[in-house]
């Protein structure tokens, strides 16, 4: 009965947020909701997990708030020096470069932070619209794999850390960085290469696209705010759905949990992870399915928060971002999974 239950919330979990409207716009909450009933079925309250729960939003909301006020300064700097590094490197390689060092930084400033500097560059920068969308989405891949390397980079890799820092594994900061880095580099060279492959050599006297809204500090406080909550329901989450990972995902092979998680196109990665992610696993199981869940999370835009935010901002439709996202995240997924074949 306890399965079934979970099986329930799971299905609502994965459903609800991509057919619902207004769970998809308190999607935080919902989270919550589905993760404290979670653990209510499982009978796992205990104060060790409330305690948790409190404790472990609070790096990686700091950070957001901190790299938010910081990014509010240094907006001008970014406007002003923009155009003149274009200018001085040439647009395949400031293109590249943006791809490339987004990616990288991304797990230093949060994963948001890096999607706020990609929209205020595109802002500024002289592209068509066309070219500038796909610069975004090469961009927000790049920084959804590049935040994971640390657990301040996105809820995914908090999530993670969170679920294995006991035994066998006793993941710390670089525990993933340790595992995952020569994936992670390796495609952030490919997607910037694809960048300054796709973006020619000159500026466009064709409109681009442009940020519809300024940040505030009231958007700072209630993005900051969201983001505890949000990573307080994925402890819930992955607590309520241990005895189902124990019973089955464990038992999954990594390679076909790698094909799984292509579900996180359409699905927010850091709540498969949730689900997914448990020490029982062995350590080319872990790897598969968080490689699984990176890759697949820029391919639409509710897989990544990067990619919502940037859509959001700039104004990019779903199948604008689907007619080149899936064709680059096919692409990656394959010659990953090859890859992963050939070093496990």
């Amino acid at each position: 009965m306890t399965i079934v239950a979970l099986l329930i919330i799971l299905f609502a979990v994965l459903i609800l947020p991509f057919t619902v409207k207004k769970v998809e716009e308190d999607l935080e909450l919902f989270l919550f909701i589905m993760g404290v009933l979670a653990v209510s079925v499982t009978s796992q309250w205990s104060l060790t997990l409330i305690e948790e729960a409190l404790v472990e939003p609070i790096k990686i909301t700091a950070a957001v708030l901190i790299a938010g006020l910081l990014f509010r300064e240094l907006k001008g700097f970014i406007q002003k020096y923009l155009n003149l590094t274009v200018k001085t490197t040439g647009l395949r390689l400031f293109s590249f470069l943006l791809v490339f060092f987004l990616g990288l930084i991304s797990s230093a400033i949060t994963a948001i932070i890096a999607a706020l500097v990609l929209v205020e560059a595109i802002t500024h920068l002289k592209l068509d619209k066309k070219h500038e969308t796909k610069l975004v989405i090469l961009s927000c891949f790049s920084i959804g794999l590049g935040a994971a390397l640390t657990p301040i980079g996105e809820p995914l890799s908090t999530i993670a850390i969170a679920k294995l820092k006991g035994a066998p594994y006793f993941a710390g900061f670089w525990f993933l960085a340790a595992h995952l880095w020569i994936y992670v580099l390796s495609s952030l060279f490919i997607l910037g290469g694809i960048a300054a492959y796709i973006s020619g050599t000159r500026l466009s006297k064709n409109p681009g696209l442009s940020a519809q809204s300024r940040e505030t500090f009231k958007d700072i406080l209630l993005r900051t705010g969201k983001i505890y909550l949000f990573v307080m329901a994925l402890v819930f989450l992955g607590t309520g759905f241990k005895p189902l990972i124990d019973n089955y995902i464990t038992a999954i092979s990594p390679e076909i949990l790698y094909w799984i998680n292509i579900l996180s196109a359409v699905l927010d990665n850091a709540t498969l992870a949730a689900a997914e992610i448990a020490p029982s696993m062995s350590l080319y199981q872990i790897k598969s399915a968080l490689l699984g869940l990176l890759i697949a999370g820029g391919m639409l835009i509710p897989g990544n928060i990067p990619n919502i935010i940037a859509a959001n901002k700039l104004g990019i439709k779903s199948k604008e971002w689907a007619m080149f996202g899936i064709p680059v995240g096919l692409s990656l997924m394959i010659f990953f999974f090859l890859v992963l074949i050939l070093i496990k």
